[in-house]
């Protein structure tokens, strides 16, 4: 989207930056391409045709673990809550909670064959661009601005604060024994959570990296420590929560649709490794693999935690926890239950690190292509960092803690994910149709797609028909607004010339240059 003249922004393609001393009092570099770079640096950036572009760093582990990482966050230790509230019964919520791992294992592997044939980051931003083309030109863009507009100010946000929020919760909890924590308390915590987090980002690659890992192994802990502890009970003989099978099934098509919504919140990162597609290593072998060795561990890891947690409450009790996991280790553990909501909000942590990365990456994507400003697509000329675009996803995320029920942000959440999650399977038929012969190194089952397309429409609709609500009508009516924004910036090609002086500031301020997509070896 050409927003301004580039003609009023000298600094934006040159390599040689004299006029950043005058702007900002200190010399930032006098050449990219002839300026030294500590070992660091130039592991990780290549300067090429005027242009800063990364490295491939991550390797097959690093890729297993990010999407590990960031699908392990908050969900598993609220959502089932929500799942046992819209299912009814144990039964019921257990089916719920592989069905959950089976249709995002599917939707990850349709994601894979896309991401091998799309070697771009930014996932479903990427992929609908292309398919798109089946469309007359100026209609084009359209599902790929649309994706772009809601993922920029409301779905990453949104996740991001989501994940923060559940920290919050848990990270006071030990502070309020027995005792409610003040609503105001939850939400300060929680935006020094997300401003620490994109502080992380916001320094180095490899320190985010650092803390992912750290903070993936911290919720592996916590939930061995949930399953050993409730498997203990369950061979003492302490099954009569779980052998109430399928007394009070729920048979409202709603209910179990916003049970999905629920269950899929807490798999929601399967396809955070596709933002990344750019920083991974032989992504046409790694992308792929690491999909099947994360997905399935997450898949057990979820239902051996559930039936812990069967074990020890009943479905009232857990219905009744706004913490379910805080409410099991008070249950088992007695005085050592204040580790549980520490693992817990360390598990948050890493989630919300895990999303910042990957947010940042769309926006930085989406701008590269010419849908936001560019100033959104520019990186750090020494850590190649989309610094602009992670900034702007903290700034809407603290935003977002404005508004109260963490329940009512994951419906809102859900229903706006799974309208693109839908269109992006639509987009592996059609690249099929319209690119038959395109080398694909991983070609995934047709059923598959499809399969997952049918899922998407039931929980985009049956929900509305069932049950309307106030959240579904405004997520419908901020997506269509982006249209307001594509005609006349994407459509009539009209500039604002102030994003000139702006990206110039922006460039001078965070010492941050153009980038270019670097296509695999």
């Amino acid at each position: 989207m050409p927003l301004e003249d580039k003609s009023s922004n000298p600094l934006r393609h040159r390599l040689d930056i004299p006029l950043m001393a005058q702007v900002n009092g200190s010399e930032i570099c006098k050449s990219l391409d002839s300026q030294p770079s500590s070992p660091a640096s130039s592991d990780m950036i290549v300067i090429e045709d005027g242009a800063v572009t990364v490295k491939r760093k991550l390797g097959l582990m690093s890729g297993t673990a990010l999407i590990v990482g960031t699908m392990i966050g908050s969900g598993i230790f609220i959502s089932p809550k929500g799942v046992i509230a819209g299912s009814g019964s144990v039964a019921l919520s257990l089916i719920i909670w592989v069905g959950c791992g089976v249709i995002s294992l599917f939707g990850a592997l349709s994601y894979a064959e896309l991401g091998t044939l799309i070697s771009k980051s930014g996932a479903e931003y990427a992929y609908l661009l292309e398919a798109g083309n089946v469309f007359p030109k100026p209609f084009a863009p359209i599902p790929a601005f649309l994706f772009a507009w809601v993922s920029m100010f409301v779905l990453k946000p949104c996740l991001f604060a989501v994940i923060a929020l559940s920290f919050g919760i848990y990270a006071v909890e030990p502070f309020y024994d027995g005792c409610e924590a003040p609503e105001s308390v939850i939400k300060i915590v929680s935006v020094l959570c997300i401003c620490l987090v994109a502080a992380v980002n916001c320094y180095s690659v490899g320190l985010a990296t650092k803390v992912q890992n750290f903070f993936t192994m911290a919720k592996l802990l916590a939930i061995c420590v949930i399953v050993v502890g409730g498997f203990i009970k369950i061979f003492q003989g302490h099954t009569e929560f779980i052998n109430e099978g399928f007394e009070d099934t729920s048979h409202d098509p709603s209910s179990i649709a916003l049970a999905f919504y629920s269950g899929l919140w807490a798999y929601d990162g399967w396809n955070n490794l596709n933002y990344a597609t750019e920083e991974l290593k032989n992504p046409f072998v790694n992308l792929p693999r690491a999909i099947m060795l994360g997905i399935p561990l997450v898949t057990v890891c979820y239902l051996l935690t559930n039936l812990s947690y069967l074990a020890v409450m009943s479905k009232e009790t857990l219905l009744a926890s706004n913490a379910v996991a805080a409410t099991w280790g008070q249950e088992i553990l007695g005085g050592a239950s204040i580790v549980i909501p520490i693992f817990v909000a360390l598990s948050t942590f890493g989630a919300a690190n895990g999303s910042c990365f990957s947010g940042g990456r769309l926006i930085y994507a989406a701008a590269r292509e010419g849908h936001l400003p560019e100033v959104f697509s520019y990186v750090h000329v020494r850590k190649a960092i989309p610094l602009p675009s992670l900034l702007l996803t903290t700034f809407i995320a603290v935003l977002m803690m404005i508004p109260g029920d963490i329940f009512s942000l994951i419906d809102f959440f859900s229903f706006a994910a799974w309208l693109f999650y839908g269109a992006t399977m639509a987009s592996v038929l059609i690249l099929r149709y319209t690119q038959p012969d395109a080398p694909r190194p991983y070609r995934v089952p047709t059923v598959l797609p499809v399969l997952v397309l049918i899922i998407s429409v039931y929980l985009v609709v049956a929900p509305i028909i069932q049950d309307p609500r106030i959240e579904f009508f405004y997520a419908t009516l901020f997506i269509l607004s982006g249209l307001v924004f594509y005609v006349p910036f994407v459509v009539m090609n009209i500039r604002i010339g102030i994003l000139g002086p702006f990206t110039t500031f922006v460039q001078c301020a965070l010492e941050v240059a153009p980038s270019k997509f670097a296509p695999p070896e």
